[in-house]
């Protein structure tokens, strides 16, 4: 056995001089290479000649020993050496001659991380590319638009902006620095940092799993409308029997009409003029409600919905079989951890943004598009003064990003411990702002087609939600030429934006399961396959005739008020329990030493301004609460309920969790002891990245001290001359 522990001073050894350590230095504070010549090796011998002790395990050495610090690049290259009177080459020397310069990423070794348990991105763009699929999801293409044009038009991106600097970003850099430091999934994380409070990890996952339910069914729509489009035809291009009501009006079948010798059409049916005039057909026609055929495709086949959430019905086949197979999506990708997770987000991430682009080109040659595209970008400042308007930017903005549901503390985690995590949260918001604009203008070109097409005001046209996705964009590509293509690439890429998303919720799930238990780390396909099977049956609820009542009901409660409470506890948690500027001097360690003014900002957005923002819109959403509702149809009381309860099951989890850490805690601390006690992080609680330890327990002599030749001899033995 053998023991030998790095120090970034000092190294302490158990040896004798000449046997042991060839080049510790001697009284007169030279170098005794007495020994250079002996050609055994020792079991560990110190190298001063890299700049970095280094140890050589056994009695041959490595041939290609491992290559730290400044000296190995001198000696290597020395064609490169500065010149002796540069005074970067004294800096470079002492840099080089202290006792062991931190390693790589791909050198780390240590025993409270194992990369090799985890799992690791394996390259930077597989994290990026997974955290822009993550943030950049349905809700930029469906909600984005449409709140932009509610709230202000182009003046919605001041109060957006300004959102994304007091909640969004702060936010999102705090959670991926936090999660890489650790290396730590949202479960194991605040067990270390807080233990008080370690019940929040677990509530962002039950948030994360909640949410994943009825979001896998969402894609499984789009799957089943991708389907659906292989044919000549488009199925919603007309009113059909069983699924038309009287209200469907088809404008191929009116055209058609009307080509018939000026024939009437109405109630999805085609009346001579004759017989038009005669029953006073003509003049109802313009005095009828009407919509289009996709609405009663997507309510009466499409789902088969009930008249109330009373009535669940029976579960619809064509769905659950969609949605079997996006869950088996979600397993291929993920059954090998991250490492399969980033090659996938490649293609995921990257091709909606390949379909914008052919929407916004072809949608900007419609007829109409430019009147969308005006009533999208024209500001009406006054909105700017509605309290409504910030509070929907905060809101648009902080669930695009998506803080405290525990998605970017899981992906961060499987990051090398230097990836400089503050550049990706500059780019990822930045794109997740850029993407959102964008697809309004592709959104907005489309429904400025369509409400010249309708004679309709734009107004009038617009939706959100699923409404925009399942109804108003099936309607249009209808009207396009070769419309089953269109209709592919945009159900396709709902798919590729919902399972970026997706991949991430699933992970901070399955993540939280192998953190909690780490055994479970080598059977990662057989977690990933429980997972995805609790996800489908869970999901199977979804799937009958009443389905959108739940869906729309989980949307509503699952994911609303209790995430503003966990992330304004989060922000307590670090910057003021675990102290900003202790977590500041972490993240340092990680992505290099920042100017005074970068540490200030960060201090007062994470001690005060984004808090007080969160606490404002938390009781913001409160006091504008009313019970939920789909269409005209008010949801019973007893729903209302259950969504209450599941609003409340993170905050029962934060609760529960932390009264039995309370009563778990020493029986001889008093009650203020043993929330001191557990306020405080553990030792546990430090970088992911360890320094290499080699142990040495056979030898005659311990406590020697290693000299290296580059420290200030006058100085402290646990100091140097930087």
């Amino acid at each position: 056995m053998r023991r030998l522990q790095t120090e970034s001073t000092t190294v302490m050894a158990a040896s004798t001089k000449h046997n042991l350590y060839p080049n510790v230095q001697n009284t007169n504070g030279e170098l005794d290479n007495s020994n250079d010549s002996n050609d055994s090796r020792n079991e560990a011998q110190v190298d001063l000649l890299r700049g970095t002790e280094k140890y050589h395990d056994g009695e041959q050495p490595s041939e290609q020993p491992a290559k730290w610090g400044v000296a190995w690049y001198k000696q290597d290259y020395p064609e490169n050496t500065l010149e002796p009177d540069n005074p970067n080459e004294q800096l470079a020397q002492d840099v080089s001659s202290t006792a062991v310069l931190t390693p790589l990423d791909d050198d780390l070794v240590g025993n409270v991380q194992d990369p090799s348990d985890r799992g690791n991105w394996s390259g930077r763009f597989d994290f990026l590319m997974s955290l822009l699929g993550y943030s950049v999801g349905l809700g930029n293409v469906w909600r984005f638009p449409y709140l932009a044009y509610t709230n202000g038009g182009g003046a919605f991106l001041f109060p957006f902006i300004i959102m994304l600097l007091l909640v969004g970003l702060p936010m999102m850099f705090l959670e991926l620095a936090f999660g890489q430091f650790a290396a730590l999934g949202p479960a194991g994380i605040f067990d270390r940092i807080c233990p008080l409070f370690y019940g929040l990890g677990y509530g962002m996952v039950a948030v994360s799993s909640l949410v994943s339910l009825y979001y896998t069914v969402i894609i499984a729509w789009a799957v089943l409308y991708m389907f659906t489009s292989f044919t000549s035809e488009l199925p919603w291009q007309r009113c059909h029997s069983p699924w038309k009501t009287k209200d469907c009006y088809s404008y191929t079948d009116a055209d058609d009409c009307m080509n018939n010798n000026g024939s009437v059409y109405f109630e999805s049916h085609c009346y001579n003029s004759s017989y038009a005039a005669d029953n006073n057909i003509t003049a109802q026609v313009n005095v009828t409600s009407r919509h289009a055929p996709a609405q009663d495709f997507f309510e009466n086949n499409i789902l088969s919905i009930t008249d109330s959430i009373a009535d669940l019905g029976t579960v619809k086949w064509q769905i659950a079989l969609c949605l079997l197979f996006a869950w088996t999506l979600t397993f291929l990708a993920l059954s090998r951890g991250v490492k399969s997770v980033g090659k996938v987000v490649y293609f995921t991430a990257l091709f909606p943004y390949v379909v914008l682009t052919i929407l916004f080109f072809r949608g900007v040659t419609l007829e109409g598009a430019q009147d969308g595209i005006i009533y999208y970008l024209t500001p009406d400042f006054e909105k700017l003064k509605l309290a409504k308007t910030w509070v929907d930017a905060a809101v648009q903005i902080f669930f695009a990003l998506s803080p405290a549901w525990g998605g970017l503390i899981t992906l961060s985690s499987y990051n090398k411990f230097h990836n400089d995590c503050f550049k990706d949260t500059l780019i990822v918001s930045i794109g997740n702002i850029c993407t959102s604009i964008f697809a309004g203008f592709v959104i907005f070109a489309i429904v400025g087609y369509l409400a010249n097409e309708l004679k309709m005001p734009v107004d009038k046209v617009v939706e959100q939600g699923p409404g925009l996705a399942f109804i108003v964009f099936p309607d249009v590509v209808t009207r396009l030429p070769i419309s089953p293509l269109w209709s592919f690439l945009f159900f396709f890429m709902l798919i590729t934006l919902g399972m970026g998303s997706e991949f991430a919720l699933l992970e901070t799930i399955m993540t939280a399961v192998q953190d909690t238990y780490p055994p479970l780390r080598q059977k990662k396909t057989w977690v990933v396959l429980v997972v995805s099977i609790c996800g489908f049956l869970g999901g199977l609820v979804i799937c009958t005739e009443g389905g959108m009542y739940i869906l729309l009901l989980m949307d509503t409660y699952a994911a609303s008020w209790s995430v503003f409470f966990m992330a304004i506890l989060e922000c307590v948690i670090v910057s003021w329990i675990y102290g900003c500027d202790r977590f500041l001097q972490d993240i340092q360690q990680m992505i290099g030493v920042r100017s005074r003014h970068w540490h200030n900002f960060f201090k007062l957005f994470w001690k005060f301004l984004t808090p007080g923002t969160l606490i404002f819109l938390l009781f913001f959403n409160w006091i504008q609460y009313t019970p939920i509702k789909y269409g005209k149809k008010r949801y019973p009381v007893w729903a209302d309920g259950v969504g209450w309860v599941l609003a409340f099951i993170p905050v029962l989890l934060i609760l529960g969790m932390s009264i039995h850490k309370v009563l778990s805690a020493p029986s001889d601390m008093t009650l203020l002891e043993k929330i001191r006690h557990l306020l405080k992080a553990t030792p546990e609680w430090k970088p992911a990245h360890k320094l290499p330890e080699i142990d040495i327990m056979d030898t005659e002599e311990k406590g020697k001290t290693i000299t290296n030749p580059g420290f200030n001899g006058n100085a402290s033995p646990f100091e140097t001359r930087i």
